[in-house]
């Protein structure tokens, strides 16, 4: 693998921060979120660290041999860190336990970043090896425990990310359940990297020459599995937020009959509320509800509740469950109060002394009363009977 191998899933993890990162800063104090902002910096320096030319210029710029490797070493170990620290705060639990755990994790891994760093500086490793380090000096004292020992932290994470993620996967749907069948996936391909390094490296303490499992096999490994997993942790956040976007969306649209026959028979001099054209989908849906409710009001006085009565027991005869026969009859008697408001342009009738109140409940109810304002025949009957009454009438 060469540089380009290296930096260019580097910069896709860095775009994927960039949209994460508004985020976190408007809710910095979200550990699910800070978790997610540092696995993704930790895998793009991991690519990026990791990278032959980068590893070549860090040696020549700290003027040190091989300087690079327990930095790498350092970083990745980081990075499995906190794929563990993610899981532990993605799946939730009461506060102090997720917070006790994560914190023996990070202690953990830390004392082995300490480690790492400490055996480098007790090794002598003077020829820099760009890309066969690990076997290089598989058999020089310190450098050789340095290797064995982020070998073992990376294998361990891989190793209890794939029970963890596979176990939770079987309880799970949606989104969630894709992102961690993803991260098993990564999870495997990690592990299958420790196999080939720690192969490589077992096959030169036995006097064989495998080292080409260790610079041609394991790294292609290691940056498909950093990538997946990432990705896994992402994919359900994005997902459900795009997920949720889309069905704001369609409930937003689908108000729009109910929001337009409402308007249409609103009081002239009705005050309105203007959002700005980039407002998001949750608060323009708030606003079409809000005019919903308000149009409601003002037809309060046009409702025929006797109307709804009949208009229920139809849609139920028609088959309609209990529920979708409450937003059939709201909005029969909608439509027939429009064509009464309609009749009556000046206002004149009296307010009723009953009170109205809607069965609707939340968006979903209005939703469904706007659907079947649109759809329903029950109410397409009612408007032919409200029809032939005003023709007999004249």
């Amino acid at each position: 693998m060469d540089g380009p191998d290296y930096y260019i899933p580097a910069a896709a993890l860095g775009v994927a921060l960039a949209f994460k990162l508004p985020g976190m800063l408007r809710d910095w104090r979200d550990p699910l979120l800070r978790s997610v902002c540092a696995l993704l910096v930790l895998a793009a320096c991991t690519f990026f660290f990791a990278a032959p030319p980068t590893i070549a210029a860090v040696n020549r710029l700290t003027g040190v041999a091989n300087f690079s490797a327990p930095l790498v070493y350092c970083i990745l170990t980081a990075f499995s860190a906190s794929c563990l620290i993610l899981l532990v705060n993605w799946r939730g639990g009461p506060p102090e336990e997720t917070r006790r755990v994560s914190v023996r994790w990070v202690v953990g891994y830390g004392v082995v970043v300490v480690l790492l760093i400490v055996l480098f500086l007790l090794g002598e490793a003077p020829e820099e090896r760009l890309r066969d380090l690990d076997t290089h000096y598989a058999t020089t004292p310190y450098i050789r425990e340095m290797i064995v020992l982020y070998l073992i932290a990376h294998s361990v994470a891989a190793i209890g990310m794939t029970a963890l993620c596979w176990r939770w996967s079987l309880q799970v749907r949606g989104w969630l359940r894709g992102g961690l069948v993803i991260i098993v996936f990564g999870s495997l391909f990690n592990l299958a990297y420790g196999v080939s390094k720690f192969s490589a490296v077992f096959a030169r303490w036995a006097g064989h020459d495998w080292d080409a499992l260790s610079t041609l096999a394991a790294p292609p490994l290691a940056s498909v599995g950093a990538l997946l997993s990432a990705i896994g942790f992402v994919l359900p956040l994005v997902g459900q937020r795009l997920s949720d976007t889309w069905h704001d969306w369609a409930a937003y649209r689908r108000l729009g009959t109910l929001w337009r026959e409402l308007r249409a028979a609103s009081v002239p001099g009705t005050p309105t509320v203007r959002i700005s054209f980039f407002s998001p989908v949750e608060l323009r849906v708030t606003q079409r509800e809000s005019d919903i409710h308000d149009g409601l009001l003002q037809l309060d006085p046009y409702f025929d509740r006797g109307l709804r009565a009949r208009a229920y027991e139809e849609a139920v005869a028609d088959g309609a469950e209990p529920r979708e026969a409450q937003a059939v009859a709201d909005a029969a008697m909608v439509a027939a109060a429009l064509r009464s408001r309609a009749a009556d342009p000046e206002g004149e009738i009296i307010s009723s002394a009953q009170t109205y109140t809607s069965e609707a409940q939340g968006p979903r109810d209005l939703v469904r009363m706007s659907l079947a304002l649109r759809h329903s025949p029950v109410v397409a009957a009612v408007g032919v009977r409200a029809a032939r009454s005003e023709s007999g009438t004249r």
